[in-house]
């Protein structure tokens, strides 16, 4: 569903880092990925960097994710053509002599990097850096992650309700929130750049025993102390505190697959129950994802409209008001968006 005004503009968005798959799903074979409705084929070269190029074979459009990795060359599993990481296919099987390739023989390369066990892909030259999130990289921090959730709607819907703080006493009861206690306390929006600062204190729900992962550790009703960075267009840096030593550390990236397709990679550190074991946060993740999916899939439009006339904002909505005005001063949502944007791409 389309509705008039501002949305992400997707020519503006090839500028920014996005995820596209975590570490452990690139090893000795190809793998397929969407990224702003550009098919991608992802591998490693002979010294394990990841690397990121059209998923298109330039002679007749077979996917290069089919394919095969010799040396550090991307083999194309219709016609044996080989290609560099730059892009320039460099052998031609069926010439006699294959080395004898035109030079409109290349395909798409693109900015790719390995962080925080994700693969990053930027389609062009990339506006700002990856945030700096030292737990994740610390030995002394148990890292865990959990998705991708892919959801039927843009990234900027993913992130928002991330964000939101009036959802979670009626989406997530006995989890994140407590209907009993349904305010949202006040907090202030700071903008740098392209980062959005803000600090909630809160009461929350007491620890599940389903679900024990949070640090909470005082008898009465337990406060947390949420330190967010909202890095645009689509990651989150949130950093929890309960007053002792226990912290906590979410980042959490979306994926934007097309223009109304998405997938959210989340990865949590915490230097506490460092011996628990992994699924219980997992699961955790998978059960408020999918409360939230639900949802937010049921939104129109699709998109995050980016006029701020478009939706009714209250003073409890600050983190969207403020994301919407920063991706509209930035230049990542225009009014001409639509123009730009690009069906959901094609499936290896």
């Amino acid at each position: 569903m389309t509705a008039p005004g501002a949305f992400a503009d997707v020519a503006a968005l090839r500028e920014c880092w996005h995820p596209v798959a975590f570490s452990r799903d690139l090893a000795d074979r190809p793998v397929h990925a969407d990224l702003l409705g550009e098919p991608l084929v992802l591998w490693r070269d002979t010294d394990g960097r990841p690397r990121a190029n059209s998923d298109l074979c330039v002679h007749r459009g077979t996917a290069l994710s089919l394919g095969w990795v010799s040396g550090n060359e991307l083999v194309c599993p219709y016609h044996g053509w080989r290609y560099r990481p730059d892009g320039r296919c460099v052998a031609i099987p069926q010439l006699e002599d294959p080395s004898r390739v035109p030079a409109k023989a290349r395909i798409g390369a693109f900015g790719c990097q390995e962080r925080y066990g994700l693969i990053w892909v930027a389609l062009a030259q990339p506006r700002w850096p990856l945030p700096e999130v030292p737990e994740l990289e610390d030995g002394a921090w148990a890292v865990v992650a959990a998705g991708p959730y892919r959801w039927q709607c843009d990234a900027a819907r993913q992130v928002e309700n991330f964000t939101d703080f009036g959802h979670f006493p009626w989406v997530h009861p006995g989890l994140l929130g407590d209907p009993d206690r349904p305010v949202v306390p006040r907090h202030e929006v700071r903008t740098e750049g392209n980062v959005l600062h803000y600090t909630i204190v809160r009461p929350e729900a007491r620890g599940s025993d389903d679900f024990p992962v949070f640090g909470n550790e005082q008898a009465g009703p337990p406060e947390r102390r949420s330190r967010y960075e909202l890095h645009l267009p689509y990651t989150i840096a949130l950093r929890l505190g309960w007053g002792g030593e226990r912290g906590m550390v979410y980042f959490f990236a979306s994926q934007p697959v097309s223009a109304d397709q998405c997938a959210g990679y989340v990865l949590i550190g915490r230097n506490y129950n460092l011996d628990q074991p992994d699924r219980v946060l997992q699961e955790f993740e998978d059960t408020i994802f999918g409360q939230d999916q639900v949802v937010v899939e049921s939104q129109r439009p699709e998109r995050v409209p980016f006029d701020l006339a478009a939706e009714l904002h209250l003073k409890f909505d600050a983190v969207a008001v403020a994301y919407r005005k920063a991706m509209r001063e930035l230049g990542l949502a225009t009014s001409d968006a639509i123009g730009h944007v690009t069906g959901p791409a094609r499936k290896a």
